[in-house]
């Protein structure tokens, strides 16, 4: 089997739900579910996010793109947090400028930001 049908299969039959009525779940055909488990037909972009959206899962888990259902950037770090920006004056500034100083629930809020974002160990025991 083709590691998009197999995947499509394993899922729904990981949760013990028949096709009919995943089908219906999907707002999609019963027999069209059936064609894509079995690698008769391409899984159209539409049917897929259905399916990721449904189990949870990334698009390229289905896709057999990874083996991580999360996917291959489920612990990306955008670059905003690990370059100069982050260390520097402006990521404060602009963290400032988010929140309502008068607001204690904001405040610690704003901190745990803050110490994430320039790599302070602080921000994971706060947790």
């Amino acid at each position: 089997m083709e590691a998009t049908s197999k995947r499509m299969f394993d899922l729904r039959t990981s949760i013990n739900i028949t096709q009919a009525r995943l089908a219906k779940e999907l707002n999609i055909s019963q027999a069209a579910l059936n064609r894509y488990e079995n690698n008769n037909a391409a899984v159209p972009d539409n049917v897929l996010l259905k399916y990721a959206d449904f189990f949870d899962v990334s698009a390229d888990y289905i896709l057999g793109r990874c083996d991580d259902p999360h996917g291959k950037k489920y612990a990306y770090q955008p670059d905003y947090l690990t370059n100069k920006l982050a260390s520097s004056g402006e990521w404060r500034e602009f963290v400032e400028m988010c929140f309502d100083p008068g607001s204690a629930i904001n405040y610690k809020l704003k901190e745990m930001i803050i110490q994430m974002a320039e790599g302070n160990s602080d921000a994971d025991e706060q947790q």
